[in-house]
């Protein structure tokens, strides 16, 4: 006789519970830790991929309970920019996310996030100037935003973000120390494609030319950083940098920086760790990526 534990499905062919409440959410949030289960926040704008997929399984790692939140966050975009086409796919997301282990799907609605009448802000300094702060002016204050919210609505004793967005988890640790929010904040390590290309979910606008010119970004950077390690003036390097990209095909750069790991501000040597950044248009998709630059 087959028991009803023996029959169950293993958890990652199980179909995914989904919440849409604030209210529903917290219910099951707050029975976990009435069991003494520990919960991790994985919040995501969905179109997941692999990198993603990697956030939850460190999530597992750090807590008993994931919940991932897929919310397309119309704060953080300009008028201008792709949050009508932001690519959205809940039915594959929560399948990808089943298979990852994670235990619950957060999938707010626009209006449940931002009711009729909402009417609060939140102004990020510090980390958040700079960069895509000053090419996307409303990312970070929308970043902050939505996270906080996220924050105060999983209340979860962790969340984990990926450092290909190495600004944004700079924000976000900053906001949540400055604002005494009660999560620790884990980054993990770009996830990458097999020839070094970021993952992300714009990679998508990419053509097919488009696509096998991309990864010349991660490797001028790695190449600039090998110099920089070594005792290389950032000027010239980060010169050679925007030329190296350009004749791969890209088109406005937006930045090629050198920043402190920590504070975000900017250096010319490195004598502490640091990080380079870029940000650069190819086709139709605005790609970032960043390196890690440690001193000799």
């Amino acid at each position: 006789m087959t028991s009803l534990a023996a029959a169950r499905p293993p958890e990652s062919e199980q179909p995914l519970s989904v919440v849409r409440s604030v209210d529903d959410l917290r219910a099951q949030v707050s029975a976990w830790h009435r069991d003494g289960k520990t919960v991790a926040l994985v919040p995501t704008m969905g179109a997941l991929h692999d990198g993603h997929l990697a956030l939850v399984r460190r999530a597992r790692e750090l807590a008993d309970r994931v919940v991932a939140s897929v919310f397309v966050n119309p704060t953080q975009f300009a008028p201008h920019e792709d949050f009508d086409r932001y690519p959205r796919d809940e039915a594959g997301d929560s399948g990808k996310l089943a298979s990852a282990g994670c235990h619950l799907l957060y999938a707010p609605t626009v209006r449940a996030m931002y009711p009729e009448g909402f009417a609060t802000a939140i102004s990020v300094g510090g980390p958040a100037e700079g960069l895509c702060g000053t090419f996307r002016p409303q990312m970070f204050g929308g970043v902050a935003l939505v996270v906080t919210k996220l924050f105060l609505q999983a209340q979860p004793d962790v969340a984990v973000f990926g450092e290909k967005d190495y600004q944004q988890l700079m924000v976000i640790r900053r906001f949540a120390r400055d604002l005494d929010i009660p999560v620790r904040v884990e980054g993990l390590p770009t996830v990458r494609e097999a020839d070094g290309l970021a993952m992300s979910s714009r990679n998508a606008y990419l053509s097919a030319d488009e696509r096998a010119r991309a990864p010349e970004l991660n490797r001028a950077l790695r190449d600039a950083a090998t110099a920089l390690a070594g005792g290389a003036e950032a000027t010239a390097v980060l010169e050679a940098v925007r030329a190296r990209i350009t004749a791969a095909g890209f088109g406005s750069i937006d930045y090629v920086e050198l920043r402190d790991a920590d504070t975000l501000e900017p250096v010319t040597r490195v004598e502490r760790p640091a990080r380079l950044l870029a940000a650069a248009w190819m086709g139709k998709a605005r790609l970032i990526d960043n390196v890690p630059v440690l001193p000799a």
